[in-house]
């Protein structure tokens, strides 16, 4: 617990941390991979290159200095926090690591204004912060390994299916190498994966786009241009080969009630609807399912779709749009989703669900806000870093 000095040193320094806190994100993560190489691994290079996972990292820094007094809201953001940590495998013992790095990096970037009053207090600030994830993240594991098919920390998955959903996703059907149980997930979540790839080490999370059986999980991935590891996936992995899987995660899961639901999505952002869409619809309830795509031959799951709508012909309602439609496709719609087309679709009071690249969630949110969708109905999850939806021009 940090002392009344040490809080009033964190409110008057807050400020200047904040207007300072990206470029801080900027140097920490080439200062941490210099001094300890070996936690790279977790991190997706694409990410530092974009510029999304050192703001992710500013974000969650200055979220908890305004929230750590505001319980409700507090816990709704170490939540998304907690689920990336858990599909990694983060552990206490990467803790000190990141705040010795973290604390470098301010003084680096604010160089004299950090005495060692303002560098205690953050470091005070930094454990407490470190022991609230730890206590977190560790009920999270215990409560997994716990239930039936759960297990602690990775375990070998075997590829027992791999599917082409279209000309850009393939589909990998993943059973345990033991050939024990697999614990169920909540639909709309993903799961971290470890894999070697000549030799590295690398980290990921992925979609996982079934309901679950009990028996193995599925996830769909999309060739990316410059993806390392997609490409593995699609090039090289093929059925028998293996990887590791920790336990999934994620905050993009039903809210309960009876509510119809809204799921708009983008591009492969498609892979936790289909899930969701399936738990909506076992419980009786209406879904609008709105897909976005640059053609046909890039649309996925349009069969499954058309499975689903034959046996749910009075609840489910599927739209498609394309922006650049082939001469052969037959969309729905041509161009992009707007406040104009959500308008027609979207049933009173739905809860919606919005999962695709930034920009197109960035589109589609604000065009939910001015449609006068209330924030709590709207709910999104990135792929990458969380970032913010706050609507640009």
């Amino acid at each position: 617990m940090l002392t009344s000095a040490q809080e009033s040193v964190i409110a008057a320094t807050a400020p200047v941390v904040a207007a300072h806190i990206e470029a801080i994100a900027k140097r920490f993560y080439p200062l941490m991979f210099a001094r300890y190489p070996e936690v790279k691994t977790f991190f997706n290079a694409a990410h530092q290159q974009s510029g999304g996972q050192p703001r992710a990292l500013a974000g969650a820094v200055v979220a908890y200095v305004q929230l750590r007094h505001e319980p409700t809201r507090l816990d709704e953001v170490l939540g998304i926090i907690v689920d990336k940590h858990v599909s990694l495998g983060i552990r206490p013992e990467h803790y000190p690591i990141v705040g010795e790095c973290l604390m470098a990096a301010i003084g680096e970037v604010l160089g004299e204004a950090v005495t060692k009053e303002v560098a205690d207090a953050w470091g005070a600030l930094y454990e407490e912060l470190a022991g609230v994830l730890i206590e977190k993240e560790a009920r999270r594991y215990h409560d997994f390994a716990a239930q039936p098919g759960g297990w602690d920390g990775t375990r070998a998955f075997r590829i027992v299916a791999k599917h082409p959903e279209s000309a850009v996703i393939t589909s990998f059907e993943l059973a345990p190498v033991d050939g024990g149980a697999v614990a169920e997930h909540r639909p709309g979540q993903y799961i971290g994966l470890k894999l070697a790839i000549d030799g590295e080490t690398v980290h990921r999370h992925y979609s996982l786009s079934a309901a679950p059986n009990g028996t193995t999980y599925r996830i769909s991935i999309k060739r990316e241009k410059g993806g390392k590891v997609s490409r593995h996936f699609h090039d090289r992995l093929a059925v028998g080969d293996t990887l590791e899987l920790l336990p999934p995660a994620g905050h993009l899961t039903l809210a309960a009630g009876d509510a119809p639901v809204m799921l708009i999505s983008g591009g492969v952002g498609q892979t936790p609807m289909l899930p969701l869409a399936r738990q909506a619809l076992a419980e009786g309830r209406r879904v609008v399912y709105l897909h976005a795509a640059r053609d046909g031959a890039v649309h996925a799951f349009a069969d499954e779709l058309a499975e689903l709508r034959r046996s749910y012909p009075e609840t489910l309602h599927v739209m498609t749009i394309y922006s650049q439609p082939r001469s052969e496709d037959a969309p729905d719609h041509v161009g992009r989703v707007g406040a104009a087309l959500l308008a027609d679709y979207m049933p009173h009071d739905a809860q919606c669900y919005t999962v695709g690249p930034a920009d197109f969630m960035r589109r589609v949110d604000a065009a939910l806000e001015a449609l006068g969708v209330e924030a709590e109905r709207r709910h999104h999850e990135f792929f990458g870093p969380a970032e913010s939806l706050a609507h640009v021009a």
